[in-house]
């Protein structure tokens, strides 16, 4: 059983060697959305966006609903390695389905950064719900 204790120890060090990612929000540039929904149906949403780093990798979607508003964002993991390369404007595209359960309009909003002053910016379309 110490031998046990001494080799569990030993083999759990407090550095870790494995890769440090941290989770990004990456602004949407552009959107591409039908013009009405059908209750009940599935329908994709395009969004485009810029991949600052080689070191950025898509990792879904920031998605957050408030009754039938909807805020969304491309969220990015970020390997924090010094062999990052900066790129140069490479427009990215990603497609989320959404499913419409309730009649009536959805709002999205997605985000498109800050400004100057810290505040959040957003792309508001609204697209109703038809039978």
């Amino acid at each position: 059983m110490l031998l046990s204790f001494i080799f569990l120890t030993i083999s759990c060090s407090p550095e870790d060697d494995g890769p440090n990612v941290h989770y990004e929000n990456l602004p949407v540039v552009e959107v591409e959305l039908p013009s009405s929904f059908i209750l009940g149906e599935t329908h994709p949403i395009k969004v485009w966006y810029y991949k600052p780093t080689t070191c950025h990798g898509f990792n879904g979607f920031y998605y957050e609903k408030d009754l039938n508003i909807r805020t969304i964002a491309v969220q990015s993991i970020v390997s924090e390695s010094s062999s990052c390369q900066d790129l140069e404007q490479e427009l990215v595209e990603a497609t989320m389905y959404f499913y419409v359960t309730n009649n009536g309009s959805y709002i999205f909003k997605f985000w498109q950064g800050t400004n100057t002053s810290g505040e959040d910016i957003f792309l508001e379309v609204e697209v109703p719900v038809v039978d």
